[in-house]
């Protein structure tokens, strides 16, 4: 059955559509900004066949005694809507189930938010999450979203969250068979000026297809935001919540594939950033970065060739952000909102030389000085990997630069924002073209084994990424094959 966008339903007659199909029946708890998502619901009409209760614990003491208390102290966290979620769903269930279950699709609508205060002294942001069914008494689906309020009025934002609750629950019930759908349809009615969806998790049997890590990236694609994260395990991950009060090294590249240089630049850099006075390494969070730049393919994204470089990632245990930065410094501004701790970025020379080109900032008024005042604010340094150039050595000493840029580069490493990865690194290593690996690999050549972790290469023949031409055979055909090879 083909699922198709219908962008010019609104957000009441949306919420009438739900109304009006009698078997859609659950709760809504909303908490710290009004119950506009509820509100949506009984101003569109016929709220009753709906609606089994809305409620709203806004004093703490309220909130724990129905949910429990919140370990971290904190209630604008992904813990409390799940928390929320699973006791608003389950007293649905026990408390109708014997009465209207063998004919109804409950729901449990919840969210926690921080709302713009009176001060405008805050950023509204917060956990928005629905528990559903999609046939009676079957088991629950679960789709969670964090989202970002850029309304500079708190009315605006509450009526934005309601929008968007009202676009969770109808893209639930009506769009599931297209997640990629169901994703785009939560910003009807709405744009990217007046909410930001950073994380996007979906769950439970309806979804098992779903692969959370290309959801993450249709956010940064379809620029609902500029950067989405998950984890080791494929986890989505909300960023700032992820790199709240970190320390954060972050290495950026193509990665395509990871080779063993990449490894090289990993172990080391991370070596000299935990050396750091200043950094706790029992708190350092360990990044890999894929620019949206660096996954397009023309002007449209490879999904495969994406998830292939993620696979390999997250199998070595890594980390993975995907950001729409392009440039360094909005890579490292977005950062810095997220912690106040130490930031430190793993780059080779090539890369410091693209830092230094003034071109890139044509487009900034203060030019490279207005770049770097952030690049380098606060606690950031760069780590810069060595590299063999016309069978030299190159180092930071030996970086060309325009002689009026020569003392700003000075300035930097004397006050300790840039600093060579020392000698115990790999040399051998230096001597690694990615572009060539991923050429030999394409075409099937000898050779490119050494230069790729050996977990890696069994990975990239496994299951043929990036091009490696692997024969596969039908059954029938392959024992013809084991039989005429038997018979030499």
């Amino acid at each position: 059955m083909t699922v198709k966008h219908d962008k010019n339903l609104g957000t009441k007659q949306k919420a009438l559509r739900i109304n009006l199909d009698r078997r859609i029946y659950g709760s809504f708890a909303e908490i710290g900004a009004g119950q506009d998502t509820a509100a949506n619901f009984f101003k569109a009409g016929g709220a009753s066949g709906t609606i089994a209760k809305t409620m709203s614990a806004y004093d703490m003491k309220f909130s724990d005694e129905i949910y429990g208390p919140e370990p971290s102290g904190r209630y604008v966290v992904e813990s409390r809507l799940l928390t929320m979620l699973q006791h608003e769903y389950d007293l649905v269930e026990q408390r109708l189930d014997e009465k209207r279950g063998a004919d109804s699709l409950f729901f449990a609508f919840a969210n926690t938010v921080v709302a713009l205060n009176y001060q405008k002294t805050n950023e509204g942001h917060g956990w928005i999450g629905l528990r559903f069914q999609l046939a009676p008494r079957s088991a629950y689906n679960e789709v969670v979203i964090h989202v970002k309020m850029l309304d500079n009025d708190s009315i605006l934002q509450q009526q934005a969250l309601g929008v968007i609750g009202v676009n969770l629950m109808y893209g639930c019930f009506f769009y599931h068979q297209s997640p990629e759908i169901l994703l785009l349809s939560l910003m009807d009615d709405l744009s990217t000026d007046r909410m930001q969806i950073d994380m996007v998790r979906f769950s439970g049997p309806d979804f098992k297809h779903v692969d959370n890590r290309l959801m993450s990236l249709y956010l940064v694609k379809h620029g609902f935001t500029e950067v989405a994260m998950f984890g080791p395990d494929g986890r989505a991950l909300q960023p700032s919540e992820a790199l709240y009060k970190k320390h954060i090294l972050v290495l950026r590249g193509r990665l395509r594939p990871v080779t063993n240089v990449h490894i090289d630049m990993l172990r080391n850099g991370l070596k000299q950033f935990k050396a750091e006075d200043d950094v706790d390494e029992n708190k350092v969070v360990l990044m890999s970065e894929l620019t949206l730049q660096n996954l397009r393919d023309g002007q449209d994204i490879n999904e495969k060739d994406f998830l292939d470089r993620v696979d390999i990632l997250t199998s070595l245990g890594k980390t993975v952000m995907i950001s729409n930065y392009q440039e360094y410094h909005r890579l490292v501004a977005f950062l810095s909102k997220s912690t106040r701790l130490k930031i430190g970025l793993v780059v080779g020379i090539p890369n410091l030389e693209y830092i230094f080109q003034e071109k890139y900032y044509q487009n900034l008024t203060g030019g490279i000085l207005e770049s770097f005042s952030t690049l380098f604010s606060r606690n950031v340094k760069l780590f810069i990997y060595p590299t063999f150039k016309d069978g030299k050595l190159i180092k930071c000493q030996d970086l060309e630069l325009p002689t009026h840029l020569k003392p700003l580069f000075d300035y930097l490493t004397c006050n300790d924002k840039i600093e060579d990865i020392r000698d115990y690194y790999d040399v051998e290593n230096l001597k690694i073209s990615t572009d060539r690996v991923l050429e030999q690999i394409k075409r099937g050549e000898l050779g490119w084994e050494q230069a790729v972790p050996e977990s890696v290469v069994a990975m990239i023949k496994d299951k043929c990424l990036f091009g490696f031409p692997c024969v596969v055979f039908e059954p029938k055909q392959a024992a013809h094959i084991h039989q005429a090879v038997g018979n030499l």
